[in-house]
């Protein structure tokens, strides 16, 4: 917007830059507020009694007063404030109160003087405020406000800068939005005027970055308007700091060589069992990958018949990947070596940098990185596997079952369960990648390389932090739009760190900034690692939907409430089931059974009623997904149902209908080969659990939602 006084802004932080100040006063908040059009209510600056009595008949009675002392941020606790003074007597009296107040609360407090603020009409409160995240930068936050904040923490996050329709989705994105909308008579908050506001936060720390916090509770939003009644603005020069940034080009330049190399050096390589540069070699060699592979050790000739070279330098051809399998202290010299020779990625296994809290050296050896320009994969990793290029450059198992997932983890032992998933549910992946430490190379840059990469159909992450937070973000956006991408964030309930100084900085500290901004990213966040394995192998195999509308199919009662239990969980919406259709179920269905939904055929019914309910489905264009839930019994026993399942799937797929089917088989130990059999066949299908078919559903669901690939 062009109408700001950016100017006004301008000289206000020059001014608290001059004393040395980290917090505007409310004076200075004001005239920032009145810069970028944010209404507040009318006030003045009272350094007398006789002057709040002046300032007081001036804007009209009642008022509020407020102390206004760089060394007095909590006022109320100070005793500092003082509401609905109705008269020139009560005014004089309650100037004198909280002079002393404030002297007694801090007897060195630099006083400025008394805030004399016109007293609003009563609305609902709530706060708007604009934080510095250390993952994702400048957020903006919107939730109830007044004391209520606290408790309830309901509370909205986005990253600025936010436009109207996102700053509008904030206010319907809180539990208590039905408050603003007007209860029991109440009228409606303005929500224009609310959402305007909160742009309007959001292009001021935009433009000035280096407000670490602004926070304005509580804003009074009435039927009219919504006024920033309390102002308070923190100043950090630190809070400007940007990260360091690729471009796409760099880093697909980058991620094609380390994923795709024509020659890899292992530093450390050994011949000695029980090494991890023995290991490294061994799954290179044994693994098929067809590249030249340089082992680089001053004391061996050779190493698993392969030339062995004292160091990379000596290498005679190009080298585009360096796995690292020596002590810590000894990387810095060997990554010189390696940027001298041009390699394009170096894959640090090495433990002892800033997970032991050597941070000097983790840093000493990103500079060096930054200096050859070589991007680091780490340290303290098991490596990665690129199966397309038969490449398993790590110390762990290898790995070779080809397809189209790919897999990265912060930590070794979650990449270990990654991988024995893989293998036993035979997902066939195309990348499983450890970031550790992440000192450079972050989940971003494996994102953008995989977004480009057609062995690649599903992205699925585990991450304790990002390094990035608003890259990844932006990355997700693009790339969620083509290809699911699931996160499955560990620490969701880890307390925030840092102690914040202000309601919206101690309300960022939860997990909530995370949940907002990955939803905002169209990524499907998984709420356990066994979640984030099922989405990663089922959501491919599921058609998209065309619609919302979900239809139960289930021979026992029992599983149907369940089911419908599991749709409200996971978003799903249950289809009211027209006569027509209702009429034609019912057809197929005994009479003590219940046709609405869940249609209920019963246990007792032979192969003929689950064959017919299921076309039926499948048939009608006004279901978009079936939920089938199965119950053993000898009329239709587990592997006649599979059986019969997947044929009448494969008929309609013949005739172009692709809708997706999730089934839950309730039985005997038989199940289990039925569930195996129709997942086998792109029905994603589980014996003993209502839940998980389900929650697969919903996964496959909420990204179809956010790709805009839901027609209507």
């Amino acid at each position: 917007m062009s109408n700001y006084d950016r100017e006004a802004v301008q000289r206000v932080l020059a001014q608290v830059a001059a004393d040395g100040r980290d917090s505007l006063t409310a004076p200075e908040g004001k005239i920032v507020c009145d810069a970028y059009g944010i209404s507040t209510p009318d006030e003045g600056l009272a350094t007398s009694s006789e002057q709040a009595v002046e300032l007081a008949e001036r804007m009209g009675f009642p008022v509020v007063l407020k102390i206004v002392s760089p060394d007095i941020l909590h006022k109320t606790e100070a005793g500092g404030v003082l509401v609905g003074l109705a008269d020139a007597g009560q005014v004089a009296h309650g100037y004198r109160t909280i002079i002393a107040n404030a002297k007694s609360y801090n007897p060195n407090a630099a006083i400025v003087g008394v805030q004399v603020q016109q007293m609003l009409p009563a609305g609902q409160e709530v706060i708007v405020g604009a934080t510095t995240d250390r993952t994702f930068g400048k957020i903006v936050a919107f939730g109830l406000g007044g004391v209520l904040v606290e408790v309830l923490k309901d509370v909205t996050f986005r990253l600025a800068p936010t436009d109207r329709e996102q700053a509008l989705s904030m206010i319907d994105g809180i539990a208590a939005a039905e408050i603003l909308r007007g209860v029991r008579g109440a009228e409606p908050a303005d929500r224009d005027a609310i959402a305007d506001l909160i742009t309007r936060v959001s292009d001021l720390v935009t433009d000035f970055p280096q407000l670490s916090e602004v926070d304005l509770n509580p804003v009074l939003a009435t039927p009219t308007g919504a006024t920033a009644v309390d102002v308070r603005v923190l100043v950090d020069p630190d809070a400007a700091a940007e990260p360091t940034r690729f471009s796409q080009q760099e880093i697909l330049a980058a991620m094609n060589r380390i994923m795709k190399p024509a020659a890899v050096a292992v530093i450390g390589a050994s011949a000695e069992d029980g090494k991890i540069g023995n290991s490294v070699m061994k799954n290179l060699v044994n693994g098929g990958y067809a590249g030249d592979i340089y082992p680089i050790n001053p004391k061996a000739a050779e190493i698993l018949e392969r030339k062995a070279f004292a160091s990379i330098a000596d290498v005679p051809g190009d080298v585009d990947v360096a796995v690292f399998a020596i002590p810590a202290k000894f990387v810095p010299q060997a990554l010189r070596e390696a940027g001298e020779k041009g390699v394009a990625g170096a894959i640090l296994i090495p433990s002892g940098f800033g997970e032991t809290g050597n941070h000097e050296l983790q840093d000493e050896v990103v500079r060096i990185a930054r200096e050859h320009n070589v991007r680091i994969l780490g340290p303290n990793i098991y490596g990665y596997y690129y199966t397309p290029e038969h490449l398993s450059a790590t110390f762990c198992t290898p790995y070779d079952v080809q397809g189209g997932v790919a897999l990265s983890s912060q930590s070794g032992g979650i990449g270990m369960a990654i991988l024995g998933f893989s293998r036993s549910a035979q997902m066939g992946v195309s990348a499983i990648v450890g970031v550790g430490n992440k000192a450079d190379i972050d989940e971003d840059d494996l994102l953008t390389f995989f977004e480009h990469d057609d062995n690649t159909k599903l992205i699925a992450m585990h991450l304790e932090d990002l390094k990035d937070g608003r890259s990844f973000a932006e990355t997700a956006k693009r790339v969620s739009r083509k290809k699911p991408v699931v996160v499955l964030k560990a620490g969701r309930t880890a307390q925030g760190a840092k102690a914040a100084s202000s309601h919206t900085g101690a309300l960022a500290g939860d997990d909530k900034v995370y949940d907002d901004i990955l939803r905002q990213s169209g990524v499907v966040r998984a709420p356990g690692l066994n979640d984030m394995l099922e989405y990663a192998r089922g959501v491919p195999l599921l058609p998209t939907p065309k619609g919302e509308n979900v239809v139960i199919i289930t021979g026992a009662g029992g599983s149907g409430v369940l089911l419908s239990d599991a749709c409200v969980d996971n978003g799903l919406t249950l289809m009211s089931i027209p006569d027509d259709l209702d009429a034609a179920f019912r057809e197929y269905i005994p009479p003590f059974g219940a046709a609405g939904n869940p249609v209920d055929i019963t246990g007792g019914e032979p192969p003929s009623t689950y064959r017919n309910t299921i076309a039926l489905g499948l048939a009608d264009e006004r279901v978009h997904a079936l939920i089938l839930g199965y119950w053993h019994t000898i009329v239709t026993p587990p592997m006649v149902f599979a059986e019969l399942v997947v044929d009448v799937v494969e008929q309609y797929r013949e005739h172009g209908i692709h809708k997706p089917v999730v089934a839950s088989l309730s039985g005997d130990v038989e199940v289990e080969r039925a569930a195996e059999f129709l997942y086998r066949h792109g029905i994603v299908a589980y014996p003993y659990t209502t839940e998980k078919p389900v929650a697969v559903l919903g996964a496959k669901y909420r990204w179809a939602r956010e790709a805009g690939l839901m027609e209507g």
